[in-house]
């Protein structure tokens, strides 16, 4: 199963995101990131774990990907994650975003968890969305 889909959507997704300036605004940068530095304090976004499938018919190839954002905030209270999250899924369920070398068929939300770190200090969004693409 070819991965280079995968690499493709991840950079059409983060494209989408630190190009958004309402999204920007409310993480104080454009802090989304694969590999979060050191020196960086919330909010921000990480793309987290992505799921590959094969989603191919008897005639044509595809992917089916299941993508995990996480959003850490240190502010108290879940209000500023909830304010993220609603933006970053306007940016990104049922858009079409451009991808190199593959066509997006769709992509959509299909989860969303707010919580309290164990640390007491931090709150994460888990999003999660089901992508499927095929080779352009």
């Amino acid at each position: 199963m070819p991965i280079a889909s995968s690499w493709a959507l991840q950079s059409a997704i983060y494209t989408a995101l630190v190009g958004s300036s309402a999204l920007t605004t409310l993480l104080g940068g454009a802090h989304v990131y694969d590999d979060v530095p050191q020196d960086i304090s919330p909010p921000y976004m990480t793309i987290g774990q992505n799921i590959l499938r094969d989603w191919s018919t008897g005639t044509e190839v595809g992917e089916e990907h299941e993508i995990t954002l996480n959003i850490w905030s240190k502010s108290s209270g879940r209000k500023q994650v909830q304010d993220i999250a609603e933006t970053v899924r306007t940016l990104l369920h049922d858009k079409s975003l451009m991808l190199t070398d593959h066509n997006l068929v769709n992509l959509r939300q299909t989860f969303l968890d707010f919580r309290r770190e164990p640390d007491g200090e931090h709150y994460r969004a888990v999003m999660r969305f089901r992508a499927v693409t095929e080779p352009s």
